[in-house]
């Protein structure tokens, strides 16, 4: 038997009913930016529940529906929510499932990534985590048949992100790097903050900071591979949920960026 890790936060993060959460999908990426023509080699893009910055990330994955063809395995990386972690997490499961249903891992990838210093396995820093849960609904919308590779980053330098990542990089492959930005400030406050971070992530800075953004790790070590192929960060879209669906008294930021 398949061995599936089930979905954790269907019905509070995103849509459980496959229907409602098709047509929530198919709204926000109607809705999204479509001029941007390069080929994505990598998307940020936020993990907030769908209300509040599910059209941010619409943004990014909109870019993939022209290129659909082209993605055959999607790595995921995303921030540890749960639990205490050090280094990257992979999980043993074959399959990571949805309302929309299930995507195979790239198991054979996974077991030669594991030989790279900082990886693990941990089942527990996936289960509940919602941080690469609320991707995969998108990834199965606006890609055709694809592999996926999960990672749980915790605390780790970025060289260590930056060779998991190299050892997946291939023309087939995406990297999804998710991570909101600043977190509990007042509207205005943020939105400085946020476009500060955004300069720092356009210039390819591998020096972020978890304060200035949940996912800084995988950020980071993404920085650095895209400075060594010679790639180009651009922003696709920055608000926050004041913006969206919460009030302005303290809000979290989204940003969508496309390295390419």
């Amino acid at each position: 038997m398949t061995i599936t890790r089930p979905a954790a936060v269907s019905g509070m993060f995103y849509p459980g009913d496959p229907e409602e959460l098709r047509k929530a999908l198919r709204g926000m990426l109607a809705q999204a930016r479509t001029d941007f023509d390069a080929a994505p080699k990598a998307l940020i893009a936020p993990h907030a529940g769908y209300l509040y910055s599910g059209p941010i990330a619409a943004t990014a994955y909109r870019l993939l529906e022209r290129h659909r063809r082209k993605v055959r395995r999607v790595v995921l990386l995303g921030p540890a929510h749960r639990v205490h972690l050090s280094g990257l997490a992979f999980p043993s499961v074959e399959a990571f499932e949805t309302p929309l249903g299930k995507v195979p891992l790239d198991r054979e990838g996974i077991e030669s990534a594991l030989r790279l210093p900082a990886t693990g396995i941990s089942d527990q820093a996936h289960a509940m985590e919602h941080a690469l849960e609320v991707h995969v609904p998108f990834l199965q919308t606006v890609l055709d048949d694809f592999t996926l590779v999960p990672i749980v980053v915790g605390r780790c330098d970025p060289q260590a992100v930056a060779r998991v990542l190299e050892s997946f990089w291939d023309d087939e492959t995406l990297f999804v790097i998710s991570s909101d930005l600043s977190h509990y400030h007042p509207y205005r406050e943020a939105k400085a903050l946020d476009a500060r971070t955004s300069l720092r992530i356009l210039s390819r800075d591998d020096r972020l900071l978890g304060e200035d953004a949940c996912g800084a790790a995988a950020i980071n070590g993404l920085m650095q591979l895209a400075r060594v192929h010679d790639l180009t960060v651009t922003e696709l879209d920055v608000r926050n949920s004041g913006d969206t669906a919460g009030d302005r008294q303290q809000v979290v930021g989204y940003g969508a960026y496309v390295v390419h």
